[in-house]
This record gives structure tokens, sequence and C-alpha cells, in this order.
């Protein structure tokens, strides 16, 4: 009976040792189960839960299992840097950022100042990184980025005459002032951004004033209902520029309200299920395995973050945080949203870019970058040259 005892003790001991030396690696991360916000990140939350799960089967890191604690912040920002203070007081190892600019902000300022590093997978706007930060790395698209593809068909297409225009709104302008600031950089003169009022459906004076100016390329960033408004002001004017770029075309009702009207146009592709970048057909279907549905762009944001945090885990060999931040500011990796490189200095992408589509037949088929490209680019034809299928 003694020895029994005594080799139960044993095992007993043992166990406990192998779960004290194989303790969880903690990461901490804030995203939006309430509010505003909640519909949107929920596919965040989702695809950081595969990456955990995925993870874990695969080993972990660092020999260790992986355990994401997730808090709300009800879709506010200030509730989000609250919520990330706690997250640093229970100590977690490691932290991933929230849902949204505004959150990413207060989240940050709270990790640069516990010396944490953070990988934000959503907090696009270039306002997020432009005090440098040391702490925080952008895995995510970021709005700079959305103008990119565009102006590099542009240019290599020999346009020269540009016409930007963005929705009043602080997304749509960040982006446009940053393709401007891109087309500047590229030779394209000092194009300037014009505003619009939100829920703009006549585009009339646009119209006039890019006719006056010999407008090659229209280029637009805001939501669909008005890249609609801009198609059917077009239509009724019979004004066809040499290129027609509206960001949010490669939405389905873009191609719905308009139907054949719609061919041609431009936009730009953050992510898509269908996409042939690194890994992603073998995360949409493990996606669709575990919750019922193909992912959109916020669980691939979410999966990213996960994926570029271990990767950083994995090259640094520690959860020590200043190796841990060397890790991140010098690695390159891919994603299933594109290639992860930032500046050494600010943390912000430098790599990553969204596709550009064009609605062929139909559908949106990717023309740039090359590597992705499905058909070459076709110009905007002129209304009374197009052919309509009946």
């Amino acid at each position: 009976m003694t020895s029994w005892i005594t080799s139960a003790a044993l095992l007993v001991g043992a166990l406990l040792s192998g779960t004290a030396l194989a303790q969880p690696i903690t990461v901490g991360a804030v995203v939006s189960r309430t509010g505003a916000h909640a519909g949107l990140a929920e596919g965040y939350r989702r695809g950081l839960l595969l990456w955990e799960a995925q993870t874990n089967a695969a080993g972990g890191l660092l020999g260790r299992p992986v355990e994401l604690r997730l808090r709300d912040d009800a879709s506010q920002a200030i509730r989000a840097g609250r919520e990330y203070e706690t997250l640093v007081e229970e100590k977690v190892d490691l932290l991933v950022g929230p849902y949204g600019s505004a959150a990413t902000l207060m989240g940050a300022a709270v990790a640069e100042r516990a010396q944490r590093v953070m990988v934000s997978g959503a907090g696009p706007a270039r306002t997020v990184h432009q005090r440098a930060p040391r702490y925080l790395f952008q895995a995510g698209v970021p709005n700079a980025a959305h103008g990119a593809g565009v102006i590099d068909l542009a240019k290599s297409l020999g346009l020269e005459r540009l016409f930007l225009l963005a929705r009043d709104d602080p997304q749509a302008l960040d982006m446009a002032q940053a393709a401007a600031e891109l087309a500047r950089m590229q030779g394209f003169g000092k194009p300037r951004v014009l505003s619009y009022a939100p829920g703009t459906v006549d585009f009339a004076p646009q119209v006039e004033a890019a006719r006056a100016a010999g407008t090659q390329a229209w280029i637009a960033f805001g939501e669909v209902r008005e890249a609609i408004g801009m198609v059917r002001t077009f239509k009724a004017a019979s004004y066809a520029p040499g290129l027609f770029f509206a960001s949010a075309s490669d939405e389905r009702a873009f191609i719905d309200a308009l139907g054949q009207y719609a061919e041609f146009t431009l936009g730009a592709l953050e992510y898509e299920p269908w996409l042939t970048t690194p890994g992603n057909e073998a995360f949409v279907q493990a996606f669709a395995a575990r919750w019922g549905r193909r992912p959109g762009e916020a669980a691939a944001r979410g999966y990213a973050a996960g994926t570029i945090l271990g990767a950083a885990v994995r090259q640094a060999g520690t959860l020590e945080q200043e190796k841990l931040r060397d890790a991140l500011a010098s690695l390159e990796a891919d994603t299933v949203l594109g290639a992860y490189k930032v500046d050494p200095k600010t943390g912000a992408q430098i790599a990553l870019k969204p596709a550009v589509s064009q609605i062929l037949f139909g559908r949106p088929t990717v023309v740039w970058p090359p590597e992705l490209r499905e058909a070459q680019p076709q110009p905007y034809p002129a209304w009374e040259e197009r052919k309509y299928i009946e």
C-alpha cells in the first residue's frame, strides 16, 4: 500500500511539475463584443481564436500552449485603454491591438507606458503611427496603402492628370491624402484632394471640373452608394475618364445596383477568400470548418495579427519584450493579407498593399499586383463604345 501511495504521489508530482513547466503564454486583446463595432469586430475575434487553436494544435509557442484573454471595450476607445491597463496589470505575456484606429491609439498608449509590444491588426489610420511608437507594430493593411496600386497602374499606363476625390470622413480623407502624397512622389505634379459630403449621389459638379481639367484618372475614396452615384452621373453626362477607381466598388452592392454599367471600374481589395495570398486557401477552409462561413476582412486581420505575433516569438525565442520588439521591427513574413514588413522607426506597414480589382464580366478580377494578377487592366471605355450583353 505504501509503495502504491508513493508511486501515485510521484506521478502527481511529475504531472504538476510538467504543468508548471508548460504554463500557457497569455495573449491579451480588447475586442468589441457590444456597441457599434461589435458586428465587424466579431470576425476579428474569430480570426484570433482560430489562430490560437491552430497554434496550440501545432505545439504552441516556445513549447507552451497559447491562451487568449479577450476583453470587451463596448466599442468605446477610452474604455479600450482601460481594458488594456487591466491586461497589463494581469501580467499577460503578449498584446494584440483592438478593432479600430481610435481604440488602437488608446491601447498603444498603454503599451508604450508599460513597454510592452503590441501587434495591431485593425488600426489602419496613419495617426496611429505618426508619433513613432516604439512598441506598436502594424500587421493589417494601412489606410495609406489603399491608393498605392491604382497610382502604380496609372503610372504604368502613361496617365498624367489625376482627379482625387474623398468622402468627407476621417478614413476616406486619410486614404486620399496618402494617395496624393504618393502621386506627388511618383511625378504626378501636385494633385489635390477634393472632398464631398457623405451620401452624395449627384456628382455633376465634379464631372464638370474633371472635364475642364482634362482628367485621365478619376480616383475616389468613399462608400459604395457614392460610387454608384458616380457611375450614374458619368452615364447621364456621357463622361468616361480613361481610368475610374472607386475604393468601395469591390462590394457586391455596387454590381447589383449597376449591372453592366459597373464594368471596367477599378477598386481596392484588402482581402477576399478567393485571393491567392500565402496560406489563404488553408485559412479559408479552417475558418469555414470552425465557424460555418467563409472569413471576411476583419477575420483575416485578426488571424494575420496572430500570425505575426507568433512569428516574432519564434524568431526571438523568448518573451522578453525588448527582444520581441527587435524581432517585430526586423521581421519579414507572409500572412493571408500579404507581406509583413514595417518601418523599424515607427512600426507602420511598408510592404502590405491592397490588391486592385477591375470588374470584368460581372465580377471583381485582380489586375494588380502582377503576382496576383488574373487579367490585364482594361481602359474605362466611352459609353458609346461599350458592348452590352443582352
